[in-house]
């Protein structure tokens, strides 16, 4: 069976395979073909995927129309999925809450298609999550970037001038971006704060050394997935007032609150932007959602008249596309191997697996899923 691994649209930097991984497909007797030019944003070139040994070619439209399997970042552009083989497996992130008119053309086209977001958050499917793998790159560069705009340094340092004191920063939402985050600010000396809606992870905050803000909102919670409930709007008015000081009083605050399907939720409001000091910044990495900040502009640095500055860059693990590649690719080869009949040399369709459940969006020209059916 054949594998084919298309160049990312532009400005993708990510791409879904790495030389290992290559290795690891190949191993299992797939032959895998490569798009020219694919992996130089993440310092692999052509010659390092044909020494791993896959093919390369510039033939996209043909590769497409031959592969058995087609692994991606993103979505295809929707004109392309007419041109793939019928019965073909396809993986990537397809954003399937927004895009129900790709996961048509999928079923039209007879092709299977895998969401990489829909991947259940189960401890077997934990080396196929790259939510999480995104995530974790995204919370610690969260943190880099910060440092870097900020005009002072996180650590305190004792100096024959004076003690400087330790910069402030406040993680908001901590989840597997906001955990990488608070371990990244410690380790660089900041002093770190962080507040989550769910209580259950103040004792994972602690262990980190941060200090848990503690705001009571009522009965909260979270989903089967591991995430937090969308909160009321009673809620919201009753954390944002709660953070509001904690906010003024920090030097980086990095907001990390998405909701699945939905746009992010507002967290930081105007009126807390403005009661911050000059000098200080936000990181929303709810950016491309719509922000957890209010004045947010996805992929622009704004400069606010108080003198804050909201950082919006969009998919922050895509500046560090050497490892964002490295475990993306780990994730989808991961899937691939797990559902391998070394045997028959087949993709194995286990409809009633969990993991197939949760993510398997088109099978056999049908959408699975009733939620995107409409």
């Amino acid at each position: 069976m054949k594998v084919f691994c298309p160049k990312e649209a532009v400005p993708e930097t990510r791409f879904s395979a790495d030389p290992e991984s290559v290795k690891k497909l190949t191993g299992l007797g797939l032959q895998v073909t490569i798009e020219s030019g694919s992996g130089l944003a993440s310092d692999h070139d052509d010659a390092a995927y044909e020494k791993a040994g896959a093919s390369i070619t510039t033939d996209r439209a043909k590769a497409l129309a031959e592969a058995d399997i087609v692994l991606r970042v993103n979505t295809p552009e929707i004109e392309e999925v007419a041109g793939m083989k019928r019965g073909s497996l396809h993986v990537s992130f397809l954003n399937p809450f927004a895009r129900k008119d790709m996961l048509k053309a999928f079923a039209d086209a007879g092709v299977n298609a895998v969401s990489m977001e829909m991947m259940p958050r189960t401890t077997l499917a934990q080396k196929m999550d790259a939510i999480s793998s995104q995530a974790n790159l995204a919370g610690y560069y969260s943190v880099i970037v910060g440092a870097e705009r900020l005009n002072r340094i996180l650590p305190m340092m004792m100096t024959p001038a004076g003690t400087i004191s330790p910069a402030r920063v406040f993680v908001i939402g901590v989840g597997v971006a906001g955990l990488q985050a608070i371990v990244t600010a410690k380790r660089l000396g900041a002093r770190v704060e962080a507040f989550d809606t769910r209580p259950v992870v103040e004792e994972q905050v602690r262990s980190l050394g941060a200090k848990f803000i503690k705001i009571d909102l009522g009965e909260t919670g979270q989903t089967d997935q591991g995430y937090a409930k969308e909160l009321t709007p009673e809620q919201l008015e009753l954390q944002r007032k709660g953070m509001a000081k904690v906010c003024a009083q920090s030097d980086i605050v990095i907001t990390t609150a998405k909701l699945f399907g939905r746009p992010a939720p507002k967290i930081v409001t105007k009126d807390m932007v403005d009661g911050m000091k000059r000098g200080s910044l936000v990181v929303d990495l709810a950016a491309e959602t719509g922000g957890n900040v209010e004045g947010t502009v996805c992929d622009q640095e704004v400069t606010t008249e108080n003198g804050v500055l909201l950082i919006g860059t969009a998919k922050l693990e895509a500046c560090l596309p050497g490892h964002a590649t490295q475990v993306y690719s780990s994730n989808v080869t991961n899937f691939v191997e797990h559902f391998w009949d070394k045997e028959t040399g087949t993709f194995a369709y286990k409809l009633d697996d969990e993991i197939l459940t949760g993510c398997l969006m088109t099978h056999d020209g049908s959408i699975r899923d009733e939620r995107f059916q409409d």
